[in-house]
């Protein structure tokens, strides 16, 4: 361990994959191929649904906002890791460290509950359909996504500052590919059972709760899709739920088996393979997901380029 004299080092070490440095160039490709395509995935999906008006309505309001959080979520991480990765630099100021933590946090979060409005919004669609307007309208879409990102800063706050609190003893050296709170706790010295009894229960609630949710409503629609007589009303009912779906698994998965444990229990290389799947994957296929399962998205993104082809 380095260790300085402050409690609260200037710069940190990312370790990364010291222990196997012949990983490092291969990722480092694999993140630098992956994060363009990330960026241009997600920055198409809030394009095509802004300029087409076909695509203004609360589901695709919604799908903006997630891939406004995967272009934060990714951007966090990416750039500093791509840094450590491809050159023999492998610190990062504790602004810059503090700084992520803040942002990671509350994209992370808030993405767990976005996800979970989303399901709200493919449940009053398919089993309130008469009221669906009504129940969903400009203004309440607005609320729920303020609250959501209220909750996110909230908790991102709160948590990360207390985490920042905790004692280093002068250790400036981080196991992992970025600034992560479960690492950081890992690291800190003295007593933090606290602190990881507090990050666990709120994990609990802003993570279970909104799956639990999620759960339910894909269950109320699901019996709602079998009493749909017509096999093409079926097929288009499951068609606007199963991309989201896919979503959800791919995003819930990962956070899960990372954030339900205790920080003091996560063995040495889960949280970097993890990180790089939730960090890097998820927002580069997410706009995939999307766009290949959904017909107005692709009509949308379709009738864009024509237009740009057709302007030159």
């Amino acid at each position: 361990m380095a260790v300085i004299n402050e409690s609260h080092p200037e710069e940190f070490i990312l370790l990364g994959f010291a222990d196997c440095p012949w990983l490092e160039f291969p990722i480092f490709i694999i993140v630098l191929m992956t994060y363009p395509v990330a960026m241009l995935g997600n920055i198409t999906i809030i394009l095509v649904s802004k300029l087409d008006p076909r695509l203004h309505s609360p589901m695709y309001f919604f799908l903006t906002n997630l891939s406004f959080l995967d272009i934060c979520y990714t951007t966090s991480i990416v750039p500093q890791m791509l840094f450590n990765l491809g050159t023999s630099n492998k610190t990062i100021s504790y602004v810059g460290c503090a700084v992520q933590l803040y942002i990671f946090s509350t994209m992370g979060i808030t993405e767990c509950l976005l996800l979970a409005l989303m399901s709200f919004d493919r449940y009053a669609a398919i089993c309130r359909p008469l009221h669906y307007t009504l129940i969903m309208n400009r203004h309440i879409c607005i609320l729920l996504v303020s609250t959501v990102w209220l909750c996110g800063i909230t908790y991102s706050v709160v948590e990360v500052t207390l985490t920042l609190q905790l004692p280093l003893c002068g250790i400036n050296k981080l196991d992992h590919l970025f600034c992560e709170m479960p690492v950081l706790i890992k690291t800190a010295c003295g007593e933090k059972k606290t602190i990881e009894l507090s990050l666990s229960l709120v994990c609990i609630f802003l993570v279970a709760v909104p799956l639990c949710l999620i759960l339910a409503s894909y269950a109320s629609i699901g019996h709602a899709i079998l009493k749909i007589k017509s096999s093409e009303g079926r097929k288009k009912a499951f068609g606007t739920c199963s991309s989201h779906l896919i979503v959800v698994f791919l995003f819930y998965g990962p956070g899960i088996s990372i954030y339900f444990q205790a920080p003091s229990s996560i063995s040495k290389d889960q949280p970097k393979f993890m990180a790089l799947f939730y960090g890097v994957v998820i927002p580069t296929l997410n706009p995939f997901i999307y766009t290949l399962r959904n017909k107005d998205v692709k009509g949308a993104l379709s009738k864009l380029v024509r237009s740009i082809f057709c302007s030159k």
